[in-house]
């Protein structure tokens, strides 16, 4: 086989997306010219590491603040030209316990620190998921950290959190960092939802950051005068654009303010990496991820690096750590998809990440062995 091109997503709790492409790289060198591992994810959970592995780029760690307002380590990753983070580091549901939770009282401000610090590293470029937040606040708490100031009716400076739109009369961008209209944002944003009403993000996602009928009711109206008071500052109205509503209105803030795009977080990984560059000049493309089920189907990683491989008729085989009987259609995009397992034991064994490695490695190689 002259070139083969691995692009498979992490194994959620087992192995890294890099690590699944070394071990298939080990079962099939002997068989191969030329072997790429591409780190590939869909802009959740692994994202980071991913891109970090696939650019080059190293992990940086400081302190910021968590969706209440604490002190929080969190990490980002970084090369000379290119920071990517995600928002669920500093902003995540993940970060506050059960009775904490309160998108009137939640805020983006960590995430506004943590773009402060990639700019004052020169960094000018950012690549952002923003996925699993526990704020309803359209980004302002982000905006705030960066500069931008917000007053309400008495002319007072607001301390910026769901319950703070409400509140929010005028805006000022006289002291937000310069340097921000150097910056070019990519947010990765896999959901369509605009930023208020019935499908907007109080309704659709504030209820499991803790919010009630009530609050839900109050928080959409201030999500509106949000909007309203933006169009206002800057003539912009993108509150019905799909995914403005991504992350408690997160999406909002970063497009009206910092002129960001949102895109698919696959669109965004495939396009930073050149997967489809790779695709093209391949013999071969091998994906997978940890399950492959129903949901593979339906646009998850594997069968979006397949859909790129089918453009150039490529040839497609994945590989998952298990596979679901609901499936059906899979093979209209992969051409043939294997279990990893090599035995009956526990799950636990199976997730141990070097019994994963090793099982990856040999089915692999077997699979190989009738291609070549």
């Amino acid at each position: 086989m002259e070139k083969v091109v691995i692009a498979i997503d992490s194994f959620k709790g087992c192995m890294s997306s890099l690590e699944a492409g070394l071990a298939i790289k080990d079962g099939i060198k002997e068989f191969c010219d030329e072997v790429v591992v591409i780190p590939i994810a869909d802009g959740g959970e692994g994202s980071v590491e991913a891109m970090k592995d696939a650019l080059g780029a190293k992990f940086t760690h400081i302190y910021t603040f968590d969706p209440l307002l604490r002190k929080v380590k969190a990490s980002y990753a970084f090369n000379e030209n290119l920071a990517i983070m995600e928002m669920a580091s500093s902003c995540g549901l993940a970060l506050l316990k059960d009775e904490e939770k309160n998108p009137n009282k939640t805020s983006t401000y960590g995430l506004g620190i943590m773009i402060k610090d990639a700019i004052k590293k020169g960094i000018r470029e950012f690549i952002i998921g923003i996925g699993g937040s526990a704020t309803n606040d359209a980004g302002s708490g982000m905006l705030e950290a960066l500069g931008f100031e917000f007053f309400d009716n008495d002319g007072k400076k607001l301390k910026m959190c769901g319950e703070s739109l409400s509140k929010v009369s005028f805006i000022s961008s006289k002291n937000s960092l310069s340097e921000l209209n150097e910056c070019k944002f990519n947010i990765a944003c896999d959901v369509i939802n605009p930023l208020y009403g019935t499908n907007g993000a109080a309704y659709v996602y504030a209820r499991q950051k803790g919010a009630d009928d009530d609050m839900i009711k109050f928080l959409d109206n201030s999500l509106k005068n949000f909007a309203d008071i933006t169009y206002k500052f800057n003539g912009s109205d993108f509150s019905n654009l799909q995914g403005a509503g991504a992350a408690g209105g997160l999406g909002f803030g970063f497009v009206s303010f910092l002129k960001a795009k949102l895109m698919p977080g696959f669109d965004i990984i495939s396009n930073a990496v050149n997967l489809e560059k790779y695709i093209k000049d391949s013999n071969l493309v091998i994906t997978g991820e940890g399950r492959i089920d129903f949901q593979s189907t339906m646009g998850k990683t594997p069968t979006k690096v397949a859909s790129i491989a089918k453009k150039y008729s490529k040839k497609v085989i994945a590989f998952g750590g298990a596979i679901s009987d609901d499936v059906k259609g899979l093979n209209d995009v992969i051409d043939a998809y294997f279990c990893i397992q090599q035995g009956a034991i526990c799950l636990k064994e199976a997730m141990r990440k070097e019994v994963a490695m090793k099982n990856l490695k040999n089915i692999s190689n077997q699979v190989m062995r009738l291609l070549v």
